[in-house]
């Protein structure tokens, strides 16, 4: 579980994270140690324990041990692997061997700056960041234990205790170190001489103290060290949930608004109770316009019968001698009823319909005009000629001449001949034109 750790703290403040200070303190192989910002099993790691041999009660040795446990009875052939025991349960840390004959003289404590552990994102692993809020160190309750190699050296090594999971961190990892946050907790892992009482140490740190946030996945390469390490960087998965949070909003927000928009299909009685309002509404329409049209009553009869009578005022007028008004066309001997009689009566008097007669006589002199008439062609030998006539009597007859001759087209150049021609084609028309009125 927790695999990776960064420490930077100078070998002086183990004792005093441990809530050691001012005790008497032996450093033993300060050489070996290396701080570093992504420390891994196999690293050396300054490690408090307790130490008889230490003048004074309370007295304590910081050594430099390697991470990762080999156990004391490991064959002096063998090569150790630092990463096999690195990590002890402690819920069953009295049950096995390699573990249970260490807890009553080999326990010690480990001060790091924080640790890192890696979050299952599918495929792919998210490292995190674990420390304290204020920047104070972490202290794991460990165990150590020493081993001989072939060559008569003597290695010091140890595990870290590990417990389930607070409920901040489920989320991240199912198990975390067992840290111990205040002195009372070390002073027990530490001097306690009985086994009872340290299984209520072996629980989740549940304050709210404890902080994290993303770093690189480079963390999980030994040889990256460095700041870089600790350095928080924005997650791309969160962005892109946040990105598909947002169409699926959009989206939703969309069949909302569609769906408010879709009518849904009309039942059998509803389609006819809306044929009958619609035909209802149209008969009310239709009766509306009936009421709204006046009533037309057949005036021929009254009109006839009207025409009558003033028809014989006249003849009785005329007959009385009280024709004056009267007035006679050179052209017809009828009476025509004069203006003021016909007054109301809708009649035209013989003056009113000689004006519209001259009115349109002289609509139809002018030149252009389209309700000219056009008289029948005359044959004259080979000649045609149109007649165009008014219609007036007194006019003169004007005559178009067509000659057989094929004009010229538009937008053929003309040689230095065509002006002669031309001429000479002008004289024949006038000359033609001088023959016919001479003729005539």
């Amino acid at each position: 579980m927790c695999g990776r750790a960064r420490c930077t703290l100078r070998p002086e403040d183990v004792p005093r994270a441990s809530h050691r200070h001012g005790v008497s303190t032996r450093f033993l192989h300060l050489d070996r140690y290396r701080p570093s910002y992504n420390v891994a099993p196999g690293s050396y790691i300054p490690v408090l324990r307790r130490d008889s041999e230490v003048v004074g009660d309370g007295g304590v040795t910081v050594e430099c041990m390697k991470w990762g446990l080999v156990p004391s009875f490991t064959k002096k052939t063998d090569k150790p692997d630092f990463f096999k025991m690195f990590n002890a349960r402690s819920e069953s840390v009295d049950e096995k061997p390699s573990f249970r004959r260490l807890l009553p003289k080999n326990r010690c404590l480990v001060a790091v700056d924080g640790f890192y552990e890696w979050k299952k994102e599918g495929s792919k692993k998210q490292p995190y960041y674990i420390h304290f809020k204020d920047g104070r160190p972490l202290v794991f309750a460990a165990l150590f234990d020493s081993w001989h190699n072939s060559g008569g050296e003597t290695l010091y090594t140890f595990t870290i205790l590990t417990t389930c999971s607070s409920s901040s961190l489920k989320w991240l990892h199912d198990r975390m170190p067992v840290i111990l946050g205040d002195k009372d907790s070390v002073d027990t892992w530490l001097d306690d001489p009985t086994t009872q009482k340290l299984k209520p140490l072996l629980t989740p740190y549940e304050n709210s103290d404890l902080v994290w946030y993303p770093v690189t996945s480079a963390i999980g390469k030994l040889s990256f060290d460095g700041p870089e390490c600790i350095q928080q960087i924005p997650l791309k998965s969160s962005q892109n949930s946040l990105i598909s949070k947002f169409f699926s909003t959009a989206e939703k927000l969309d069949k909302e608004t569609k769906s408010a928009y879709v009518k849904e299909e009309p039942t059998v009685e509803e389609v006819d109770e809306e044929k009958d309002r619609s035909n209802e509404a149209k008969n009310l329409g239709f009766q509306k316009i009936v009421n709204a049209e006046p009533v037309l009553e057949d005036n021929s009869a009254v009109a006839s019968s009207h025409l009558e009578s003033v028809k014989s005022e006249v003849v009785q007028g005329n007959a009385n001698g009280e024709g004056k008004s009267t007035k006679e066309t050179g052209e017809s001997n009828d009476i025509i009823p004069t203006e003021t009689e016909t007054q109301g009566h809708g009649f035209t008097t013989i003056e009113e319909l000689k004006q519209l007669e001259h009115q349109q006589e002289a609509v139809e002199d002018k030149p252009g005009n389209e309700n000219q008439k056009t008289c029948q062609t005359k044959k004259e030998g080979d000649l045609e000629f149109s007649k165009n006539s008014s219609g007036k009597s007194g006019t003169k007859r004007d005559y178009e001449v067509f000659s057989a001759e094929k004009p010229l087209k538009q937008g053929k150049k003309q040689g230095k001949g065509n002006k002669a021609n031309k001429i000479k084609k002008s004289n024949e028309t006038q000359s033609t034109l001088h023959f016919f009125f001479d003729g005539k």
